[in-house]
């Protein structure tokens, strides 16, 4: 099995054997380079999740289960298509809270946070993509194959936390048809309402490199706003060293 990783995007655009669905006619307009992502899963009750979403979104269910997801990771060489990377604003630090939803058929990403620990790059994100980027407070730290992280955001007088520790523990693997794994990371687009209009964003990129992974959590308020203390259930954890993303600009689905 291949587990090259491609960063060049004129390779990347050509392997599309393995996305659910075509790619957009339009031209990409930006990539970046997400690095050390990691992945904590939690299954969740329905009931949880959907008060939190768009009523034109359909939560996706695995066997009957919801799923929230966290990600983290470092992104860099962000750029426009057919421009260079710009210093001080190409390479930040993200951490994604989202779920999984279908609209019309097509399945995708829902986010509940998305939050950065750089000025510029927070608003570049909401001009461009038309998604409710927040800035945080970020850091992370890599001691051999260990990696720490923490995340704070005040909210009035609460702080949103999270902070973990998270280490690679098994061989490289792409994930298999018919499986929760393939079901959780085999989505290329993500929706988000901006003024009473639904929006959508396509991106693209080849089949994940994965890893199982293990993780402390040493504190989680992200996902509060849940009312239900997940985080105090073992996550499904995975690893992915790194991923060379295209983006498209958002279009409008529908007018609510």
């Amino acid at each position: 099995m291949n587990f090259v990783e491609y960063y060049n995007p004129q390779e990347i655009i050509k392997i599309t054997e393995h996305r659910p669905n075509p790619l957009p006619d339009l031209p990409w307009v930006s990539t970046q380079r997400w690095e050390d992502v990691l992945f904590l899963h939690w299954p969740v009750s329905p009931d949880l999740l959907t008060p939190h979403l768009p009523q034109s979104l359909q939560l996706d269910l695995y066997d009957g289960t919801a799923w929230i997801g966290m990600v983290f990771f470092q992104v860099k060489g962000m750029r426009p298509r057919l421009l260079p990377a710009v210093p001080f604003i190409s390479s930040y630090l993200q951490l994604n809270v989202r779920t999984y939803v279908t609209y019309k058929g097509r399945s995708g990403v829902y986010f509940f946070r998305l939050t950065v620990d750089s000025i510029l790059a927070c608003f570049l994100a909401k001009t461009w993509y038309s998604l409710p980027f927040m800035m945080a407070e970020i850091k992370m730290d890599s001691q051999g194959d260990d990696i720490h992280m923490v995340s704070k955001r005040k909210i009035g007088k609460f702080e949103e936390r999270m902070s973990c520790s998270y280490t690679p523990e098994a061989s490289v693997f792409h994930t298999q048809m018919n499986t929760l794994d393939h079901w959780l990371f085999e989505r290329y687009c993500s929706w988000n309402m901006r003024q009473g209009t639904l929006l959508r964003i396509d991106i693209h990129h080849t089949k994940w490199n994965l890893q199982k992974a293990a993780a402390v959590i040493r504190s989680n308020t992200v996902t509060d706003f849940l009312t239900a203390k997940i985080s105090q259930n073992n996550p499904i954890v995975h690893y992915s060293s790194a991923k060379q993303a295209l983006f498209w600009p958002p279009v409008k689905e529908r007018r609510f």
